[in-house]
């Protein structure tokens, strides 16, 4: 599957400009084998240039890599993962969210499951018609229908995160966002099949944790997982967007940051740059966690399985009371 060139975000120009010496003296390397010597130093200079960046990023940088309009999104991982993958549609309410995707996807001949995930859109009008990956109501009911299907077969299920949270406009709340929203965390929390969340992305607020109430939570190296935007905590707090970066650290919304707080359960590894630079590699490392998490739960009784989902929230936050 072909790619694009990933565009450079801000932190990132310095190795463009690079890129483009390099790039010139290679349309220079016929006529001046001399050059030689001088693109193998500065292919040296970027790769370390490259290395020291993404082992010194900041909270807005990983926030930046996350919002990436290249970064893989749900279709992408469902591509790459079962080319033959069966899309299921609607909330048999009169709907279908194009937000919400949810399919029926094998891993291998012995590991099936349903994967429920936003989707966020390429070009300007499938972002509208994905509302830029905010899922209205009709979206999450109809994620229910399928949580239901899957715990009525027995079939494992896999949500992938991808959104700044559920749409808050004023024609969601008519049809009871709210509603939509408190139904799945109730619905998830009792199912007895094995359920296991990736933030691939950008995880936000309520829309996000409605598809992540889950027995594992994994989180993409650069991704992100908040109870609100960093803009927004900004424009609270500080009354300022000036202050997004001072938000960004202070909520500590990156993955290794959260996974030292014990709310999620593991980190999987990107491409170097994030997994726009290599969809391939991104989606076959997740799809290599699933399958570890999947088959160590399935080892599970079903009563079992609701055990250990209720327990996970049960701890998360616990503390001791220093006298």
């Amino acid at each position: 599957m072909a790619e694009n060139k990933p565009i450079p975000l801000e932190f990132e120009k310095p190795l463009e400009v690079l890129s483009e010496q390099i790039t010139r003296l290679e349309q220079q390397l016929v006529s001046h084998p001399e050059l030689e010597s001088d693109i193998e130093k500065l292919q040296e200079q970027y790769s370390k240039l490259k290395k020291s960046l993404y082992s010194n990023l900041k909270s807005i940088d990983h926030l930046a890599i996350a919002r990436h309009p290249q970064r893989p999104y749900t279709r992408d991982y469902l591509e790459r993962w079962d080319p033959n993958w069966l899309e299921l549609h609607g909330d048999r309410k009169g709907n279908d969210d194009p937000a919400m995707v949810c399919g029926l996807v094998r891993f291998d001949d012995d590991l099936r499951c349903l994967v429920v995930g936003t989707q966020k859109g390429r070009d300007l009008r499938a972002k509208q018609r994905c509302n830029f990956g905010m899922p209205q109501p009709e979206g999450y009911r109809k994620a229910l229908r399928l949580f239901r299907h899957a715990e009525k077969f027995g079939i494992p299920i896999v949500t992938l995160i991808d959104t700044p949270g559920a749409y808050p406009g004023l024609e969601a709340e008519a049809h009871n966002q709210a509603q939509a929203i408190a139904v799945n965390l109730l619905e998830l929390s009792g199912l007895t099949v094995p359920v296991i969340s990736v933030v691939t992305g950008e995880g936000g607020s309520g829309g996000a944790l409605a598809i992540g109430v889950t027995n594992r939570i994994l989180m993409l190296e650069h991704s992100v997982y908040s109870v609100i935007s960093p803009e927004g905590c900004a424009s609270i707090l500080w009354r300022s967007a000036e202050k997004v970066l001072e938000a960004a650290e202070a909520m500590r919304i990156t993955a290794r940051e959260i996974l030292a707080l014990g709310v999620i359960d593991g980190v999987i590894e990107e491409p170097l740059g994030g997994a726009h630079h290599n969809m391939d590699m991104a989606a076959a490392n997740v799809k290599a966690a699933l399958i570890k998490e999947l088959k160590s739960l399935l080892k599970l009784s079903p009563a079992e399985i609701r055990k250990d989902r209720q327990n996970k929230y049960r701890k998360i936050g616990a503390f001791v009371e220093a006298h």
